[in-house]
């Protein structure tokens, strides 16, 4: 797998900490590389369900977010990534403090970016796979600005 080069580093590191709901959740970064990225968030008690399991909602988001990240490592400098479709199954209660979320690329294509992402829940240590995430990414020429 080829290093990242650090100009790519930054650019997903400067528009993930753009993202107004990743930065309202409390996610972090913890992991960067080509075609892969880690995001982790504690499940504050405002996203949590009415059982006290952290929300679908934020496993989705976190998942959806990791597997975006992954597909922008693997862009040339002048294109972002939408997502196109993504779709969850969801494993197991989110039963934790915390969400863990790991995208990565199947394939890079010129028009077309497969992707997937796992959820894991984490409590005391303990981890449990709680999502699986497979969706597509479109690339998405940046535009410049208009003066």
């Amino acid at each position: 797998m080829p290093d990242l080069p650090p100009d790519i580093a930054a650019k997903v590191r400067q528009s993930f900490a753009s993202q107004n709901l990743m930065t309202m959740i409390g996610a972090e970064m913890t992991g960067l590389s080509h075609g892969s990225c880690e995001l982790s968030a504690p499940i504050p008690d405002t996203m949590r369900q009415q059982h006290g399991f952290g929300h679908a909602a934020l496993t989705f988001g976190l998942g959806d977010t990791a597997a975006g990240y992954a597909a922008l490592s693997v862009m040339p400098d002048d294109h972002e990534v939408l997502t196109s479709e993504i779709k969850i199954n969801l494993l197991a209660p989110a039963a934790g403090d915390r969400l863990v979320a790991e995208g990565r690329v199947l394939r890079v294509g010129r028009r077309l970016i497969p992707v997937e992402a796992d959820v894991w829940a984490e409590q005391d240590g303990q981890r449990i796979l709680i999502a699986k995430l497979l969706g597509t990414m479109v690339p998405v020429p940046i535009r410049p600005a208009a003066t």
